[in-house]
């Protein structure tokens, strides 16, 4: 797998690829192939490696932003931090949920216990969480959504889709029911990023195959499923 094919957007000071499923971020303890292992292809012409602005859960495919500077770094890091970034992502739940649309605002928090490990809860004490969500389409009793976060609360939307509509996403294996690949379909579909006098990062990552063959067509407005 070469990333130098999922470029969706490249300029001077900005990369945005479109992540497979499955590709950490981060290293894992484990030794196993991250973004860190295709950095160096992504120079293009630049002596430093570019740097991830923040961060895909390793399941969740598409727009993931990269920083070919420092001082990009850190003005992308505070549009993050800002909420001045606008995001949008594709899920498949495993149920039919009710209703065309609505906000979740659900304050999320962390726990951890020896025998399950860490995961994110509904906590009145926890970090504000807000996510709106539109039904795209229903087939064989599963319901696509487009998410638009407004926070980046780690596992958001994950546990708003349990909590909030009742329905976890489906192959998830931590708040769902997993699945035989165990991986979660969730996509991160646009990202739209200001930059005051310059023109916004503007990317769409195509519809990805893992939802198409689950019956699935690309939403109006998303690109076609890349071959």
């Amino acid at each position: 797998m070469l990333l130098t094919d999922h470029i969706l957007f490249l300029d001077g000071e900005a990369i945005v690829v479109d992540k497979p499923a499955g590709l950490p971020v981060d290293a894992p303890r484990d030794g196993s192939l991250s973004l860190e292992n295709h950095l160096d292809s992504l120079r293009f012409g630049f002596k430093r490696w570019p740097l991830a602005v923040h961060r895909l859960d390793r399941d969740t495919s598409g727009c993931l932003l990269l920083a070919r500077n420092p001082k990009a770094h850190g003005r992308f890091t505070r549009a993050f931090e800002a909420r001045e970034v606008e995001k949008a992502y594709l899920a498949i739940v495993d149920g039919v949920v009710a209703g065309d649309g609505g906000t979740i605002d659900l304050p999320l928090g962390k726990t951890s216990t020896a025998e399950a490990g860490w995961r994110m809860i509904v906590d009145p004490a926890g970090k504000p969480s807000v996510s709106h969500w539109e039904k795209l389409a229903e087939v064989d009793g599963r319901s696509l959504l487009r998410f638009r976060p407004e926070t980046g609360r780690t596992h958001q939307l994950r546990v708003h889709a349990l909590e909030g509509l009742g329905f976890p996403l489906m192959g998830d294996p931590v708040y769902g029911r997993g699945g035989p690949k165990g991986r979660t379909l969730l996509h991160a579909e646009r990202l739209v990023v200001a930059r005051g006098d310059k023109p916004p990062i503007v990317a769409e990552a195509p519809f990805p195959g893992r939802f198409a063959a689950l019956g699935f067509a690309a939403p109006e407005g998303a690109e076609p499923t890349r071959g």
